[in-house]
């Protein structure tokens, strides 16, 4: 059974702690939902499942009755004492104290080596700061991610999924168009956590795509914050009017209003172009 909204609540005051707004904790307590968001996912007996930003573990304690096995980071101290202390025992579960990336692009050692090379799912509520760097680092870097499964912030959702002209759209939105499939699980109202979130929440899966276009994901998301770093200016301004533009593709169009697979032919029209100057 899920931990209560009493039951956080106990656990933390008797170790004298409180929720951190500087790092995103906000405790979700709708045990229909955080189930949902497990169900979802689809793991069980003998999955290796990345969990971050556990909090008091309940989500944790869940995934572990399910016969997963679990690696879960936690940046704040207390808690991962408390973890320590109510699952230090369990054989599945092994925890990581401190940052879940290393520079905002790669994921820390630590838990890469928890890892073991293995592959894994994603299943978390993610502290808010943390859910852009993680998805994309995981999707471009991790190709043993086998899928994620998450609630973030509704507007990084919106980022997530976002089309061509929209104002959420962006280099996330290009990186995980091409290489996920991306769908909303459920929307959660500032009720469903404790303490209440100032914003919405939405649970999101992010699946990897068996047919996406081999490429250099970690150099093409690089690319895509480059075009996108002045999203208004026209892309012959960003690249240079010499660029070897794609069929399709003009010098005065704008990041903004590009599909991903234009992007791509860019790239890809980047890439040869400095092969070619590295040649001569």
């Amino acid at each position: 059974m899920p931990q209560t909204l009493s039951e956080i609540r106990d656990l933390l005051a008797s170790r004298g702690l409180a929720p951190r707004h500087a790092l995103g904790q906000n405790f979700l307590i709708d045990h229909n939902l955080l189930r949902r968001l497990v169900d979802e996912s689809g793991v069980g007996a003998g999955d290796l499942v990345l969990e971050i930003g556990p909090g008091t573990g309940t989500l944790t304690e869940e995934l572990l009755a399910r016969g997963c096995e679990v690696v879960a980071c936690e940046l704040d101290r207390g808690l991962a004492a408390l973890l320590r202390e109510r699952l230090g025992d369990e054989p599945r579960f092994t925890l990581v104290e401190g940052d879940c990336l290393e520079g905002k692009r790669t994921l820390a050692p630590r838990i890469v080596g928890a890892l073991a090379g293995r592959p894994f799912t994603l299943v978390a509520n993610l502290p808010y700061g943390a859910a852009t760097p993680l998805i994309l680092t995981l999707l471009v870097d991790r190709a043993d991610c086998r899928a994620m499964y998450a609630t973030i912030q509704r507007e990084v959702a919106e980022r997530l999924g976002a089309s061509p002209a929209m104002k959420a759209y962006g280099p996330l939105s290009v990186v995980v168009a091409l290489l996920a499939r991306v769908r909303t699980i459920a929307t959660l109202g500032p009720e469903c956590f404790w303490p209440r979130p100032e914003v919405t929440s939405a649970m999101v899966a992010v699946e990897r795509r068996p047919d996406a276009p081999p490429l250099d994901a970690r150099a093409f998301a690089d690319f895509c914050q480059r075009v996108f770093a002045q999203r208004r200016k026209q892309i012959g301004s960003v690249l240079g009017r010499d660029f070897p533009w794609p069929e399709g593709v003009r010098p005065t169009d704008r990041a903004e209003s590009l599909p991903p697979g234009a992007l791509l032919e860019m790239f890809r029209a980047e890439v040869v172009r400095s092969g070619a100057d590295r040649v001569a």
